[in-house]
């Protein structure tokens, strides 16, 4: 009795083993055509097989996972779908916090939320009772984009994202940031990571 129940508990821990072989294999297996759908460019069918995979994405190593959210949040930020994009480009920004490629895409799309309550702004009197709410969420949006865009900045210089931090320091009146940023590059550029590993 004893040795057909520790027989019929090895066969059955012996499938189990098996069919979790199989599952990571699909996942894999999907993973490599939504790395194929990314590589062609058509980030709508790299979404549809990207959101079978989130599902079982614990099943991946950190490293594949952390690579893979990247790459889903990059084809969401390509098809506009902005909320879902910075999901997982925060996923990415908490595991990776020196790679500027992902702290870039997330400062940009703050920027872009920054931008649209700007607009709000620019449409009430100085006098209107909601103006003071309006002026605040815009400055904490702009305080969201800020330390992303410095960091990107600070490992990839580039003209246009100086511009906007400057710009963005600017319309919140707010010239010691601006000069303390300019202090911290050096700082800043001595951890960056340019490629994510998928150990």
């Amino acid at each position: 009795m004893l040795k057909n129940s520790l027989l019929l508990f090895l066969l059955l821990l012996g499938a189990i083993a098996s069919n979790a072989q199989i599952t990571d294999t699909t996942v894999l297996n999907k993973l490599g055509n939504f790395d194929m759908a990314s590589l062609n460019g058509d980030s709508y069918g790299a979404l549809l097989i990207g959101e079978q995979i989130v599902i079982d994405s614990a099943k991946l190593t950190q490293g594949i996972r952390i690579n893979f959210f990247a790459k889903l949040a990059k084809a969401y930020d390509e098809t506009e779908q902005n909320d879902k994009a910075i999901i997982y480009y925060q996923k990415v920004a908490a595991a990776a916090p020196d790679y500027f490629v992902v702290q870039r895409a997330l400062g940009m799309l703050y920027n872009e939320q920054a931008e649209d309550i700007q607009l709000k702004l620019f449409r009430l009197a100085p006098n209107d009772p909601s103006y003071k709410t309006v002026s605040e969420n815009y400055q904490n949006a702009v305080h969201k984009a800020l330390p992303l865009l410095e960091k990107a900045q600070a490992c990839d210089p580039d003209d246009d994202t100086l511009d906007l931090i400057e710009t963005l320091y600017q319309n919140i009146g707010d010239e010691a940031g601006l000069n303390s940023f300019k202090q911290r590059l050096p700082e800043l550029a001595a951890r960056c990571v340019d490629l994510l590993d998928d150990k």
